[in-house]
């Protein structure tokens, strides 16, 4: 308090009564603070500021800034796959760049950015506005709780500040006093905190408390505090998957005071339909896919409304969003994509199926970059693998499908395609028996091979995911990796995604075959099984050098190499 009435009379020139109208408390409150700075020498009778009162207020001069600018922003599709969000235009001006120009403003030029995600398209700022950087590399895997954690050695009179915010006035300061964390007498559900007259921060007794804006003002004594707390989070690396506002709640308490701001002084955009509608002529909003979607569905940016990400993909980034009465999906092509599909054979492969009743409705496809806009299949639901009716309508489909007597000009080489994902991971398997499960694995080839009866056009990605029940209808979607192949194959795909067990393949495979499956065609989909979990165990290594990580699925493939190239080459008495 004392240094916040400093800072008043130093800055303001206003009287006490302005200043307890200002702060929120009592005229008394005051008049006894204003005392105790004159008993202590900060002020003089004239209730001008001493020498000793502007060496305090020196003291807790904000000396340096953090910026949180790693994170992917994933709800900033489709703008986040061109532009980190921190770089995101209004009226003309990057995000990132307002607050480091409000932070000069101040005296304050010691600034260091956490970056992640597109890092390199940062890199300017440290020419322009000296700034440094801290590089965090888990961005995918930790929230900002890891990025506060790097910068921890500056939290000392320092602001803490995301970099995805406008602030209409310039919220810093040359002089804080106590530490603060920057609420919005906005009420929200995703709050459980509330502002108190005089600063204190409690839960609240409702569902909805003061929406969390993400900056602060940390202190050299809570600096301290903040840091031990860091340091301990870091022994225990699980709680770095939370938002760094988690250490502010110690023994079911709000370590530091709040301050509230104006929910009309500040817009946080983490959207797309949030920057618009605080800037409809941002730059930013015109990315490709945008254009696409303006272009085919005849519409503009007032036009598209609830966008929102889709699962994360194995391949591909997507995102959701309505348009008058219809709903649709817009996908773009996921990291290091253009190295594993042809998009020129999945032009083709749309091109041949587009009359069928039971694909999804395409309504543009680029076979140069692979961004495909399609209608939404409403009232949808993904095939259940452990619901055994589902299944046997999957089963039957395909069949049907296989039996279409649909030809495409490209097919889908196994073997080739194992060798080529191989050679995209660049190095060693991670598996340190690799070399010897391959050999087995190519043993089963000629086997193949030989026992191949027909060749059609096969799906390859039929996993349970890509089967969409809809009412009463049932549809196979996501064809990019199709080809002329042996159907057998796509059985063995789906057993594999499902991660089967050798009961519920021979099931599966009884389900496509109506109970008439001989002993010969079931040892080559078991071969296949082994062949296929080799090609997406290269293809998860693969990605996994490009930061991707697809957990307990990609051991599951080795596994499926291993196990069943072995099952196989026992029953050929190999």
């Amino acid at each position: 308090m004392n240094t916040l009435i400093l800072k008043k009379i130093m800055t303001n020139r206003i009287s006490q009564r302005e200043i307890a109208l200002e702060v929120g408390v009592s005229l008394g409150k005051i008049n006894k603070e204003v005392s105790i700075l004159k008993k202590n020498g900060y002020i003089n009778e004239k209730n001008s500021i001493t020498k000793k009162g502007k060496d305090l207020l020196e003291s807790n001069h904000p000396r340096r800034a953090i910026i949180l600018a790693a994170g992917y922003g994933m709800r900033m599709v489709p703008i986040n796959t061109e532009e980190p969000k921190g770089l995101l235009e209004v009226n003309g001006e990057p995000l990132i760049e307002r607050i480091i120009k409000q932070l000069y403003n101040v005296g304050i030029k010691e600034i260091y950015i956490v970056v992640g995600f597109m890092k390199e398209h940062y890199e300017y700022l440290i020419d322009k506005f000296d700034v440094k950087f801290i590089i965090n590399s888990h961005y995918e895997t930790y929230k900002n709780m890891y990025s506060l954690f790097l910068a921890r050695d500056y939290l000392i009179n320092s602001y803490i500040i995301p970099c995805d915010i406008w602030f209409k006035e310039n919220p810093f300061s040359n002089v804080e006093g106590e530490s603060y964390y920057l609420f919005s007498k906005e009420q929200v559900i995703n709050s459980k905190w509330k502002v108190q007259p005089r600063g204190g921060v409690k839960k609240s007794s409702k569902e909805l408390g003061d929406r969390m804006v993400g900056l602060a003002f940390i202190n050299r004594r809570d600096g301290k505090l903040i840091k031990d707390l860091l340091n301990k989070v870091n022994q225990s690396p699980n709680l770095f998957h939370n938002f760094w506002e988690k250490i502010l709640e110690q023994n079911k308490k709000f370590i530091l005071k709040g301050k509230l701001i104006s929910s009309d002084n500040f817009k946080e955009i983490n959207s797309y339909e949030e920057l618009r509608d605080l800037d409809f002529n941002s730059s930013h909003l015109q990315s490709d896919s945008i254009k696409i979607i303006e272009n085919i569905l005849k519409t503009d940016l007032n036009g598209i409304s609830n966008i929102k990400v889709l699962k994360k993909g194995m391949t591909n980034r997507s995102f959701f969003f309505e348009h008058n009465d219809d709903k649709y999906i817009m996908r773009i092509p996921g990291k290091g994509t253009d190295e594993l599909i042809n998009r020129h054979d999945e032009f083709e492969t749309y091109e041949a199926i587009k009359d069928l009743g039971w694909t999804e409705n395409i309504l543009y496809l680029n076979p140069n970059n692979g961004y495909k806009l399609s209608k939404f299949i409403k009232n949808a639901k993904n095939c259940n693998p452990n619901d055994l009716q589902q299944v046997a309508k999957c089963m039957d489909l395909l069949r049907k499908f296989h039996s279409s007597n649909i030809k495409v000009n490209h097919c889908f080489n196994l073997y080739k395609q194992i060798n080529f994902y191989e050679d995209l991971r660049n190095g060693q398997s991670a598996y340190r028996d690799y070399k010897t499960i391959k050999k087995r694995v190519f043993k089963l080839r000629p086997f193949i091979e030989r026992n191949v009866k027909k060749k059609a056009l096969c799906h390859i990605d039929a996993n349970p995911d890509n089967f969409i029940f809809s009412k009463n209808h049932l549809y196979l979607i996501d064809w990019e990796y199709a080809g002329m192949q042996d159907p057998d194959i796509d059985i063995a795909m789906f057993a594999i995604y499902a991660m089967y067990d050798q009961q519920k393949i021979d099931k599966l495979i009884q389900f496509y075959y109506h109970n008439q499956c001989d002993s010969l065609t079931k040892q080559k989909i078991y071969a296949y099984i082994a062949a296929c979990g080799l090609l997406w165990s290269n293809w998860c290594e693969y990605k996994q050098s490009l930061g991707l990580d697809f957990g307990a699925y990609s051991i599951a493939q080795y596994r499926y190499a291993k196990e069943y190239s072995k099952k196989v080459l026992n029953y050929l008495g190999e």
